[in-house]
């Protein structure tokens, strides 16, 4: 039986690190920023333009500070490229992974996109500001103040991002099977706490087949 596991996470909370442990515990594709790979190459669109609009409502405003090279001129000329539609192309990329296997998805509304596959398994993550702090202020080499405004200005965006295409909020606790705050287990133990849980709401589906 394959699974997906969709997770929402607030920025420095170890979402990824999660969900890569949650992907070798379940034998499970991981897709993380892996997916823009795939919708490039399912478009035929440069990846950087979905480098550009990851999780960021608005990237088409920012189109025409790119090289013209870069565009697909039978899409673009007849009005098919804009943010709308690379977020369908990547829903796609999540759809078409989805249906070959068991996958963790990190983020990209993948818990929307996938709304009406079996299995699903939504979780999202949260935890403390200090402890996001510290986990920003290491990946990116920055002062505390510096760490805070990376998490405002990119949450931010994520929220919008994922508000505007769900019609939903984004970490609201009624669109997940299971909310946590990971910094009160620290990264690795929550993994483990929500491959339990999982196992457990796998065992309960089987039993109610």
């Amino acid at each position: 039986m394959s699974i997906i596991i969709n997770i929402g996470r607030q920025l420095g909370s170890g979402g990824r690190v999660i969900g890569e442990i949650l992907a070798k515990e379940f034998g499970c594709q991981f897709y993380d920023r892996e997916i823009l790979n795939l919708a490039a190459k399912e478009s035929g669109f440069d990846e950087r333009f979905f480098e550009q609009m990851d999780e960021h409502k608005g990237f088409f405003r920012s189109l025409f500070h790119l090289h013209a090279p870069h565009l697909s001129d039978s899409n673009f000329y007849t009005n098919k490229f804009s943010d709308e539609s690379l977020f369908q192309f990547q829903s796609d990329a999540i759809r078409k992974a989805a249906s070959e296997g068991s996958c963790v998805f990190v983020g990209r509304c993948a818990d929307y996109v996938l709304r009406d596959f079996p299995d699903i398994i939504n979780v999202f993550i949260t935890a403390s500001l200090d402890f996001r702090v510290r986990h920003v202020m290491e990946r990116h080499h920055v002062d505390r103040a510096a760490a805070e405004k990376i998490i405002a200005e990119k949450e931010h965006a994520r929220s919008s991002y994922y508000n505007y295409y769900t019609g939903k909020r984004w970490g609201d606790s009624a669109s997940y099977d299971l909310c946590i705050d990971a910094s009160i287990l620290g990264v690795e133990a929550t993994a483990q706490f929500i491959a339990t849980f999982i196992r457990a709401k796998l065992a309960q589906r089987s039993t109610a087949d």
